[in-house]
């Protein structure tokens, strides 16, 4: 799971066998908690040279572009992302920014709790990918910020590849026998960074129907270290009941700037529909709008959700364009205040980076991400999602450990005026069939 808490030491012991040592490779020797680590230095703009530029136009006609950098606390960071699907005549602006916001690890015991990316070495531990990791794509060198003394700061560690995902659509045409069908396509960039005995595999992926997915991975080793839950907050692993693996949360945060259209003038929106039950008749659902207009946190639930609108830009049937939020399976951990939400949408302020622990404001500046909402007029608003997993091993955990994931989506609402994926013979079915069609 982690780290020694005796010690607290990074660096993995030689004689753990065989399997153990395979996993460390690479691993360098790193420093201790929050409190000990020096104030990293701000990222600096991005740079969209050839080198730090991704642009994909996937076999379904639809084109991602994107700029990347390597921050040295947050890790990998995506900016001025845009998407152009086929029809359109030029690429559409989704996102400023893009991010992870932080991993914060508590422990089941309440002996230890993590900060990862600011207060572990998330981002100096970026581990090299192989070309077996990264079949058919190409592996981009990263120069890592504040690396460590006498280890070589370019690490080819950063993957694009593009995959299948199955269908992304099908359909029986109500005329003879044809069916309309499409293999989707999508575009993947990740990295890989370890944090103690964990490897974090940070995923983002680019569908071509507009659809942005973004995914955290925890893999790696349980640490040797942490056989010692025995006050029943563990899950025996060893041999009868012995060995039982310390219990622990991961709540992983991402950091979303949206601009829309090329406009930071975004606006946000929940929605919320409420089922009436009718006796024998079928029940009736309303749904309504509130805007947000001013800085808030919210929670997920049945029938609620969210999206930014658009303040510059229209699709061509003359609705706003919009992405909608689409939480994932969470966990919500409820002991501390900045777990206690799954959504945050605060004003933009350039020091506001991570979610907790956050290093980058002055030290007057409240720390977390709850205490940034204090009713700021949203002009410029900024989206942190908030995706919990309570860690209880099993068996199966080892050795190595399978990737357990957590993330979210973000899908295009109204962003193109049909399917972006439309076959041409129904490119003219656009709304009600006109009489005689």
């Amino acid at each position: 799971m982690r780290v020694n808490r005796i010690s607290r030491t990074r660096k993995r012991p030689a004689a753990l066998g065989l399997a153990v040592a395979a996993l460390a490779a690479g691993l360098t020797t790193g420093t201790g908690p929050a409190a000990a680590q020096p104030r990293a230095a701000a990222a600096p703009a991005a740079d969209c040279s050839a080198a730090y530029r991704i642009e994909q136009k996937l076999s379904t006609g639809t084109t991602w572009r994107m700029c990347w950098r390597y921050d040295g606390m947050a890790g990998l960071i995506l900016d001025d992302v845009s998407y152009q699907p086929k029809g359109e005549t030029k690429p559409i602006k989704v996102l400023n920014s893009a991010r992870l916001g932080q991993i914060h690890v508590p422990y089941d015991d309440g002996k230890e709790e993590y900060d990862d990316l600011t207060g572990q070495d998330f981002a100096k531990d970026l581990m090299p990918l192989a070309p077996a990791e990264c079949p058919g794509g190409t592996i981009k060198t990263v120069k890592v910020p504040d690396y460590y003394e006498g280890e070589n700061p370019n690490v080819k560690g950063l993957c694009t590849i593009t995959r299948s995902r199955g269908h992304a659509y099908r359909m029986q045409s109500d005329e003879g026998n044809k069916v309309y069908q499409a293999q989707g396509k999508d575009l993947l960039v990740y990295t890989v960074n370890q944090v103690g005995w964990y490897e974090y595999m940070t995923e983002w992926r680019f569908q071509d129907d507009g659809t942005i997915n973004m995914n955290v991975g925890a893999t790696g080793s349980l640490s040797p270290f942490d056989y010692d839950a025995g006050d029943g907050r563990g899950w025996p692993i060893g041999k009868g009941p012995r060995a039982k693996a310390t219990s622990h949360s991961h709540n992983a945060f991402w950091r979303l700037d949206f601009a829309l259209d090329g406009s930071t003038k975004n606006r946000v929106e929940q929605y919320d529909s409420v089922v009436t039950p009718r006796g024998r008749l079928t029940p009736t659902t309303k749904t309504t709008r509130t805007k947000v207009t001013k800085e808030s946190a919210g929670d997920s639930k049945a029938y609620r959700w969210w999206r930014m609108v658009s303040a510059a830009g229209k699709n061509k049937d003359w609705h706003a364009r919009s992405y909608e939020i689409v939480p994932g399976p969470t966990t919500r951990y409820p002991g501390r205040s900045f777990t206690k939400h799954d959504v945050y949408f605060t004003q933009y302020n350039k020091c506001e980076l991570f979610a907790s622990n956050n290093p980058r404001c002055d030290r007057t500046h409240p720390k977390s991400v709850d205490k940034w909402v204090n009713g700021q007029t949203l002009t410029h608003p900024v989206a942190w999602v908030n995706v919990g997993f309570h860690h209880i091993a099993r068996d199966e955990d080892q050795q190595p450990m399978p990737v357990h994931w957590q993330g979210f989506s973000i899908a295009p609402r109204d962003v193109t005026a049909m399917n972006p994926l439309t076959p041409p013979a129904l490119a003219g079915e656009n709304g009600r069939p006109q009489d005689g069609s």
